[in-house]
């Protein structure tokens, strides 16, 4: 068995590697893709084209513009001095914010009471918008405990304000709330699904277009050996993706890496039960490698859309969060993030675990009943 299993291994490994192309595919996409999503797929934003429109023109209004544009977020493009002037700046895209201080508004600020400003925003991207907004919240209330703060000192007997409850926030596991160390992580995960579905996708369906297929039913070897032969060269460029994604994670984009490398690669197994599976599943149905290679599209992007990567399950209809649960990669980026930016072990994600396991075997059942060593 070991032997004829062995045959099949070098047959496989021969017959991807000695197209050029797929060497690419293998080795060097994923190590564009993981580089492409961490410096691309972002919600952090940074330099807002920002016109200030200042008619008060004081030392309140200039300190407080000096830190919206010292927070590295906020970035001054323009000096405004008319409604209309503002207005053509955002309709042209040249200004994305326009911060705005009407008369009196330092005099409002030495004299105790309330000083407004004005954010005006390009509302056509509203996640960038609301985004902006949180900025700009988090630096007025820091200058309103400065301004608060000094007045104390002036006078410490004064009672400035009524008694509340002030929140003292502290992020776990990303400190600074880089969105880099959430969506990179997720990379391998996506990529070990594109490139695990598409080989296996391709793998009876090649045999019958080429016409080998013939020559397999012919010989000795049995089912689960074909089946054998065929997936763990899969399995293997796997690892190798996950390796080297991990490593670019963690030295390139310096993503904590905090779990255990063995707890990753034994939940990679059990998600390449799930993606081979499926993809022999779609290999064995398929009659052309075209055919097979638009349905293993067809169950990607889908994937991909219902895993929690882009978009919040919790935010999705009811329906549709029934269905993620039996989406194998909405369970594989739960334990990599975990391992990756929790360290937690199996004794907190072995529910996740487990939904792999009962998935992957269901998956692979069902691909190996639908297998018949037959040409029909």
């Amino acid at each position: 068995m070991f032997e004829r299993v062995r045959h099949m291994l070098v047959k496989e490994f021969i017959q991807i590697l000695r197209d050029p192309r797929m060497k690419a595919v293998i080795i060097l996409m994923p190590i564009v893709q993981a580089l492409v999503f961490g410096y691309a797929v972002t919600t952090d934003v940074r330099d807002v084209r920002t016109a200030i429109y200042d008619l008060d023109n004081s030392v309140e209004s200039r300190e407080i513009t000096a830190q919206f544009l010292a927070s590295g977020y906020f970035h001054d493009v323009a000096r405004v001095a008319s409604d209309a002037e503002a207005q053509r700046l955002v309709d042209e895209g040249e200004a994305r914010v326009v911060l705005r201080f009407n008369r009196g508004f330092g005099s409002a600020i030495r004299t105790g009471r309330t000083g407004q400003l004005q954010l005006i925003l390009d509302g056509t991207d509203s996640n960038t918008a609301g985004i902006v907004l949180n900025y700009a919240g988090a630096i007025a209330e820091r200058y309103n405990n400065e301004v608060l703060a000094i007045r104390l000192a002036r006078l410490p007997d004064q009672t400035l304000g009524s008694a509340g409850a002030v929140p003292a926030t502290r992020s776990w596991f990303n400190a600074n709330l880089d969105s880099r160390n959430f969506y990179v992580p997720g990379v391998i995960a996506l990529i070990v699904t594109l490139v695990t579905l598409m080989l296996s996708a391709m793998a009876v369906v090649r045999e019958k277009e080429i016409g080998t297929i013939e020559q397999i039913m012919v010989t000795p070897i049995t089912q689960t050996e074909f089946i054998l032969g065929k997936t763990v060269p899969f399995a293997l460029i796997a690892y190798l993706d996950v390796a080297l994604i991990s490593v670019i994670a963690a030295f390139w984009f310096e993503v904590p890496m905090r779990g255990s490398l063995t707890l990753l690669f034994v939940a990679t197994t059990l998600f390449l039960m799930n993606m081979i599976g499926v993809g022999l599943l779609i290999s064995t149905v398929s009659r052309t490698q075209q055919q097979a290679m638009m349905s293993a599209f067809f169950y990607y992007f889908p994937a991909v859309l219902l895993s929690g990567f882009m978009f919040p399950i919790a935010n999705m209809p009811g329906v549709v969060q029934w269905l993620t649960y039996l989406n194998p990669l909405r369970y594989f980026l739960v334990i990599i993030r975990g391992v990756f930016l929790k360290g937690i072990g199996p004794e907190v994600l072995w529910t996740q675990m487990a939904a792999l396991a009962v998935l992957g075997i269901t998956s692979l059942f069902v691909a190996s009943r639908k297998f018949h060593k037959t040409l029909s």
